[in-house]
């Protein structure tokens, strides 16, 4: 449930862009009468899509605030660049602001990787630590995997992003990078079985 949840700004932008996508002429009299003047058919529906993740990640926070639960640093980091990138392409009309977002997430979250590294700290050794129990190279392996990973897919996304169609691009942000991200866990999860004990895998 908390994967779909966290989730939701994607799918919400894709479901968006595709509705709006059937029907331009009025996704851009929309996005004309409620985000400004000057958005034309063919850009209408990713600026739709666009205040559609915006409008709901700002509900995220609203209902965790409501229920006083703790914000994940991660949710304050996806908002914060949605709102950025996201705000500038309704603004400046300009869709390469919201295809770049992905890739700036990605790249902040390897960056805080990285930097936790050359300050000698395993940041997911801090949040797993106490979940599973892994030798000492295991976790630095395990931290320059997900380097990698965020900065690949960081790139890749740029790559699609300036070589195909918006439509394209648009699958690929909800089907691509979140099957690269199933698929790269799978494989961390192999991993880390290797190091769990049968017999702790079995009682459990």
């Amino acid at each position: 449930m908390k994967f779909l949840y966290d989730l939701l700004p994607v799918i919400l932008f894709f479901g968006t862009f595709k509705v709006a996508q059937t029907n331009p002429d009025s996704a851009a009299a929309l996005c004309n009468q409620w985000l400004g003047s000057g958005f034309q058919a063919d850009q209408a529906p990713v600026i739709c899509a666009t205040a559609a993740a915006i409008i709901v990640s700002l509900l995220q926070i609203g209902v965790k605030f409501v229920r006083r639960e703790k914000i994940d640093p991660m949710l304050w980091i996806s908002v914060a660049v949605i709102l950025v990138f996201g705000s500038l392409t309704i603004w400046l009309h300009d869709e390469m602001f919201i295809k770049w977002k992905p890739t700036i997430l990605y790249w902040i979250f390897g960056g805080i990787l990285l930097g936790g590294s050359f300050m000698h700290k395993n940041f997911l050794k801090s949040l797993l630590g106490n979940k599973v129990s892994l030798p000492e190279p295991a976790w630095n392996i395990l931290l320059r995997g997900w380097i990698g990973f965020f900065a690949v897919t960081g790139v890749l996304n740029l790559i699609v992003a300036y070589t195909c169609s918006t439509d394209v691009w648009v699958n690929f942000k909800l089907f691509g990078l979140m099957g690269l991200t199933l698929l790269f866990t799978l494989g961390v999860g192999f991993y880390i079985s290797r190091f769990i004990p049968e017999s702790d895998s079995e009682g459990k």
